[in-house]
């Protein structure tokens, strides 16, 4: 089993909104890593190519950029930090890279959970 740490890029089975169905995608992992749940699973916010989802709740990569590099991206993307799932570490592939950009993600999650001033 893999050790996933907060920050990590993920290659994961994504669930859609019906729960049933998902899609491979890049994903974030967002839960903290001294979150002691006793069950095998994380936390994670999607991160899509469709840049055209921006907002304050959600943060931009590019390919480009030290960022997207970091972050093993293969094109423009957007994390999308009010698009969270708990998904198994089964569900997981491998991971891709790593963010180098938490605190940024930080204060869209901040944003996403009402946490903001």
């Amino acid at each position: 089993m893999m050790n996933y740490k907060r920050g990590d890029v993920i290659l994961v089975r994504f669930p859609n909104s019906d729960l049933i169905t998902f899609k491979k995608r890049p994903a974030l992992i967002v839960q903290g890593d001294g979150l002691k749940t006793g069950l095998p699973q994380k936390i994670i916010a999607l991160i899509t190519s469709n840049i055209a989802r921006t907002g304050p709740t959600r943060f931009s990569v590019s390919k480009s950029d030290a960022n997207g590099k970091a972050m093993g991206l293969l094109a423009d993307s957007v994390v999308v930090t009010d698009n969270l799932a708990t998904v198994k570490d089964r569900e997981i592939d491998k991971t891709i890279g790593h963010c180098p950009a938490m605190p940024l993600v930080d204060q869209a999650l901040k944003h996403t959970l009402g946490l903001s001033s």
